[in-house]
């Protein structure tokens, strides 16, 4: 799988040092915007969410339409393929919305994903 970090340069370093092999950095960003502009070929981004010093939750990053109807078939516990199928979307384009609700939501898998959605009212089982 090919990824784009988007985080500040320390978390990227601290991401790349842990990061399975058969994962592969194909760009890096510090913002989403600055992800966005560039011209990366990847699967997804991992987006690593800022944490405060105070010990508060960074305000939550808004999910789009998409993603919310991406998170309401995680939640049913669809897998990529289904949840392409039932949007009428490619496959990577469903999984490409599964890493970005991960990291709006500062998730490190989709089942986390659904448990912090849950608990902010995103969504209902």
């Amino acid at each position: 799988m090919q990824v784009v970090l988007v985080g500040t340069a320390a978390d990227r370093a601290r991401l790349r040092a842990i990061l399975p092999d058969e994962i592969q950095i194909t760009g890096e960003a510090s913002t989403l915007a600055e992800a966005g502009a560039g011209d990366h070929d990847a699967d997804a981004w991992l987006v690593i969410p800022v944490r405060h010093d105070d010990g508060d939750d960074p305000p939550p990053e808004t999910l789009t339409p998409r993603e919310r109807q991406v998170l309401e078939l995680l939640a049913e516990g669809l897998p990529n393929k289904s949840i392409a199928s039932r949007l009428a979307i490619s496959d990577q384009t469903a999984k490409f919305h599964v890493a970005s609700i991960c990291g709006k939501l500062g998730a490190s898998n989709r089942t986390e994903a659904v448990r912090i959605a849950m608990r902010r009212g995103l969504v209902t089982i």
